[in-house]
């Protein structure tokens, strides 16, 4: 990773810190984005001393199209370019379709759905002919429903077709699009998900790092276009 950039939204979760500490560790500059600024210096000062070069730390709402545009602008200003993008922002609300609000619904698609399309276009016009890779998350409620997560499937499922077809409009950018199927991972998400889980038993995020590192290294002209992993306890579920 020495000499790429990564930029990375929903950087202070759980998935978007380990990535990012795991590419700092490799040498990469970062560009981190989350909505709240403490947590976000912290994380790029982390990186920074791992062996990141440099690491940004922009706040941004990615469910604007003028602050993830200044995003863009200012990661193209500072390095020339971007070569990965990993899009790890995401909200859950979990509840039964009966007490599911409209403004449930609408928060979930704008977070998960709307920012995902909103930084990959952002991605693609910055990566140019130059190319690039871009990592998006449906996570597995992307492919499998689930009862109380009737808006979060609905926005992950859009995440998959979304992205599904920016490949094809991207075929001849050597832009290459990996898509990340996870099942449950012991993360922040489920700290106010309303819901009993075994966290003991979920994923770690650093095996995600472990997946997006993969992905990576993968030579040419391969590429992982989906990755599916689960806890050992839901193999093929």
């Amino acid at each position: 990773m020495q000499g790429k950039v990564v930029l990375i939204t929903g950087a202070t979760g759980g998935i978007g810190g380990a990535v990012a500490r795991r590419v700092a560790v490799q040498g990469a500059s970062l560009v981190l984005t989350a909505r709240r600024n403490e947590p976000l210096a912290a994380l790029a000062s982390e990186c920074e001393a791992l062996g990141s070069p440099k690491a940004l730390a922009l706040p941004t709402d990615v469910t604007s199209k003028a602050q993830v545009d200044a995003l863009y602008a200012r990661t193209v200003e500072t390095f020339g370019g971007v070569d990965v993008v990993l899009n790890a922002a995401g909200l859950g609300i979990l509840k039964p379709i009966q007490n599911l609000s409209e403004e449930d619904f609408d928060r979930q698609v704008s977070v998960n759905l709307k920012g995902t399309f909103l930084s990959s276009q952002a991605a693609v016009a910055a990566m140019g002919n130059k190319g690039g890779h871009i990592f998006n998350i449906p996570g597995i409620l992307g492919q499998h429903p689930m009862a109380t997560a009737a808006a979060y499937c609905a926005s992950k499922y859009g995440v998959a077709g979304l992205t599904k077809a920016m490949a094809l409009d991207c075929k001849r950018a050597n832009i290459r699009f990996t898509l990340l199927y996870l099942g449950g991972i012991d993360s922040p998400f489920w700290d106010n998900a309303g819901m009993r889980v075994q966290r003991d038993k979920m994923l770690s995020v650093d095996t995600v790092a472990d997946a997006v590192a993969f992905a990576l290294a993968v030579r040419a002209p391969g590429v992982p276009n989906e990755i599916v992993i689960q806890p050992d306890s839901h193999q093929f579920l």
